[in-house]
């Protein structure tokens, strides 16, 4: 079986407790460095206010998210400038495998993979931007300018020439990407697409409980979820005002930071010790 896919579930209020962009910024950045470095395939923003509409907090997440995702010579191309990125200096960079330092071609080495945009149509094929001095060429038609994708180096002497990739064959980690779920019945049909649910909870059952169960499980799964509540409601909360059972959401309701030494833990810290526990004791 090849690697599985993990994914992580968190409210469109997480933002909710921090009132300036700067702040909410910095604290996307804080989520989306804590996926990239515990290899998360998918951060999911979901709908967590019953009554309020959060689509411009969900949006403000994801575009930062998906900014941060983004290999820094690919931005200007498919970013246009936006209010929303006032304070994107501040995001750390992600240092993934899929965000190069190399800018030269010369430096390119043949199977190398790279993120791309097409930015020109040519009679043998379309230009591809993969972060060095000139395009790359691939001989593909029928590619829109400004799509973005991912390419292996197959030439690198004169022009450099790079071929499509399918992402699940690269070896290593290639970042996220980010969804939105928010339907009013969105928490409730996260679940349906994963084989194992983890909910995240201060009343969960300590992880050491639970951890040789979840293994049982872990070892069988190949798609992970993990649900994160809001600063200022756990999910046993959100989930009772949604009329949702917890225990038929998630399989496993844990506590991975037992007898926590602070009132609170802010879902970006439960993140970090949550992916960091589960690196440990499954190598996520």
């Amino acid at each position: 079986m090849g690697r599985k896919k993990l994914a992580v579930a968190i409210p469109a209020s997480v933002i909710s407790d921090t009132p300036h962009l700067r702040e909410k910024t910095a604290k996307i950045g804080l989520i989306g460095r804590a996926a990239a470095i515990f290899r998360v395939d998918e951060i999911i923003v979901y709908r967590d206010e019953r009554q309020a509409n959060q689509q411009q907090q969900a949006d403000l997440i994801a575009t930062l998210l998906q900014y941060m995702e983004m290999p820094q010579y690919l931005r200007k191309r498919l970013f246009k400038l936006d209010p929303r990125l006032k304070y994107a200096g501040i995001i750390p960079p992600l240092r993934t495998p899929h965000h190069p330092l190399n800018k030269k071609a010369a430096n390119l080495k043949i199977g190398e993979y790279r993120e791309g945009v097409v930015t020109a149509t040519t009679p043998d094929g379309v230009l591809v931007d993969v972060g060095v001095e000139a395009p790359a060429l691939l001989r593909e038609k029928h590619l829109a300018v400004g799509k973005r994708l991912t390419v292996k180096i197959a030439r690198v002497d004169g022009q450099v020439e790079v071929q499509t990739a399918n992402r699940a064959e690269i070896p290593c980690y290639w970042g996220y990407e980010v969804t939105q779920a928010m339907e009013n019945k969105a928490l409730a049909e996260l679940s349906e697409k994963f084989n194992l649910k983890i909910a995240t909870s201060k009343k969960g059952a300590k992880f050491t409980y639970v951890a040789e169960k979840i293994a049982q499980r872990w070892k069988k799964a190949n798609s992970i979820l993990l649900l994160f509540g809001s600063p200022k409601k756990g999910l046993y909360e959100l989930a009772n005002e949604w009329k949702i059972n917890l225990g038929d959401l998630a399989d496993f309701v844990v506590n991975t930071i037992p007898e926590q030494g602070t009132e609170t833990v802010r879902t970006e810290e439960a993140l970090l010790a949550t992916l960091a526990v589960l690196n440990v004791q499954f190598s996520v």
